[in-house]
Protein backbone atom coordinates (compact mmCIF):
# COMPACT_ATOMS: atom_id res chain seq x y z
CA UNK A 1 0.00 0.00 0.00
CA UNK A 2 1.04 3.47 -0.61
CA UNK A 3 1.95 5.31 1.84
CA UNK A 4 -0.70 8.16 2.96
CA UNK A 5 -1.23 11.43 4.54
CA UNK A 6 -2.83 10.90 7.71
CA UNK A 7 -4.68 13.37 9.78
CA UNK A 8 -4.58 12.59 13.82
CA UNK A 9 -3.54 9.07 12.34
CA UNK A 10 -6.66 8.54 10.22
CA UNK A 11 -6.65 8.16 6.94
CA UNK A 12 -10.05 10.57 6.50
CA UNK A 13 -11.68 13.26 8.76
CA UNK A 14 -14.90 12.13 7.54
CA UNK A 15 -15.64 8.67 8.55
CA UNK A 16 -17.35 9.05 11.41
CA UNK A 17 -19.89 11.87 10.01
CA UNK A 18 -20.37 9.19 7.58
CA UNK A 19 -21.38 6.58 9.78
CA UNK A 20 -23.65 9.03 12.14
CA UNK A 21 -25.89 9.91 9.13
CA UNK A 22 -25.88 6.47 7.86
CA UNK A 23 -27.42 5.02 11.21
CA UNK A 24 -29.93 8.29 11.34
CA UNK A 25 -31.33 6.60 8.43
CA UNK A 26 -31.18 3.14 9.46
CA UNK A 27 -29.17 1.99 7.02
CA UNK A 28 -26.49 -0.46 7.42
CA UNK A 29 -23.23 -0.71 5.71
CA UNK A 30 -24.16 -3.17 3.50
CA UNK A 31 -27.38 -1.01 2.23
CA UNK A 32 -24.60 1.60 1.78
CA UNK A 33 -22.60 -0.57 -0.13
CA UNK A 34 -25.43 -1.85 -2.08
CA UNK A 35 -26.72 1.91 -2.76
CA UNK A 36 -23.28 2.60 -3.86
CA UNK A 37 -23.37 -0.16 -6.30
CA UNK A 38 -26.39 0.74 -8.19
CA UNK A 39 -24.71 4.37 -8.60
CA UNK A 40 -21.87 2.44 -10.37
CA UNK A 41 -19.20 2.99 -7.73
CA UNK A 42 -17.97 -0.32 -5.93
CA UNK A 43 -17.30 -0.12 -2.16
CA UNK A 44 -17.85 -3.16 -0.49
CA UNK A 45 -19.22 -3.47 2.92
CA UNK A 46 -15.90 -4.16 4.75
CA UNK A 47 -14.75 -1.25 2.79
CA UNK A 48 -17.67 0.76 4.21
CA UNK A 49 -16.44 0.32 8.09
CA UNK A 50 -12.94 0.69 6.96
CA UNK A 51 -14.08 4.11 5.81
CA UNK A 52 -15.99 4.86 8.70
CA UNK A 53 -13.19 4.07 11.09
CA UNK A 54 -10.89 6.47 9.26
CA UNK A 55 -8.47 3.61 7.98
CA UNK A 56 -9.75 4.21 4.53
CA UNK A 57 -9.40 6.91 1.86
CA UNK A 58 -12.45 8.39 0.08
CA UNK A 59 -12.30 9.28 -3.25
CA UNK A 60 -13.77 12.96 -4.45
CA UNK A 61 -16.52 10.53 -6.39
CA UNK A 62 -17.25 8.47 -3.57
CA UNK A 63 -18.12 11.36 -0.98
CA UNK A 64 -20.13 12.94 -4.27
CA UNK A 65 -21.94 9.72 -3.84
CA UNK A 66 -22.26 9.21 -0.34
CA UNK A 67 -23.74 12.64 0.06
CA UNK A 68 -26.47 11.80 -2.45
CA UNK A 69 -27.20 8.45 -1.10
CA UNK A 70 -27.49 10.29 2.56
CA UNK A 71 -29.34 13.47 1.17
CA UNK A 72 -26.85 15.58 2.74
CA UNK A 73 -24.26 18.11 0.89
CA UNK A 74 -20.86 17.36 1.19
CA UNK A 75 -19.84 20.68 2.66
CA UNK A 76 -22.29 19.12 5.46
CA UNK A 77 -20.63 16.60 6.03
CA UNK A 78 -16.92 18.54 5.87
CA UNK A 79 -18.38 21.14 8.24
CA UNK A 80 -17.03 19.72 11.47
CA UNK A 81 -13.92 19.52 10.27
CA UNK A 82 -14.07 23.11 8.23
CA UNK A 83 -15.16 24.08 11.61
CA UNK A 84 -11.78 22.68 13.42
CA UNK A 85 -9.36 24.43 10.60
CA UNK A 86 -10.63 27.80 10.87
CA UNK A 87 -10.19 27.73 14.92
CA UNK A 88 -6.61 26.86 14.39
Amino acid sequence: MRNSIKYKGKLNVIGPVIRKYRENLGLSQLDLSAKLTLLGIDIPKNSVQRLENGNRVIKEYELAAIAKILNVSTDELLKDFRKELDEQ
